[in-house]
């Protein structure tokens, strides 16, 4: 089994990047286009898992699972959301019903939008 604590690792290598030499590291390029193009990026990764998913393509969707994961992390660190913040927020979810979840969602005024 693969190490769990890749996504923590990642994170961190995607953190020291900041401020690096765009011409360097692709995920320094990243960061100096700024917040926008990194969620464009992430948007254009979910369709491409998408894709592969609607075509049955496993191989595929491991892939580019691991591109969006990526820049999912691009655009957490971006925007100063730490792994650990969202880990708890899946926690305090963990053993809820989906739907009992999002209608506490509704109860406390919060985007019911998923």
């Amino acid at each position: 089994m693969a190490d769990p604590e890749i996504l923590n690792r990642l994170y961190a290598v995607i953190e020291s990047r900041k401020g690096t030499d765009a011409a360097q590291s692709h995920t320094a390029k990243l960061f100096s286009k700024g917040r926008a193009k990194i969620a464009q990026k992430f948007g254009e990764e979910a369709v491409e898992t998408v894709v592969a998913a609607i075509e049955d393509k496993p191989d595929e969707i491991a892939s580019e699972s691991a591109d969006l994961l990526y820049h999912l992390l691009v655009l957490w660190a971006d925007a100063g959301v730490k792994p650990d913040a969202v880990w708890r927020v899946l926690e305090a979810r963990e053993g809820t019903s989906g739907i009992a979840e999002k209608a506490a969602r509704t109860v406390e005024g919060k985007n019911t939008k998923a």
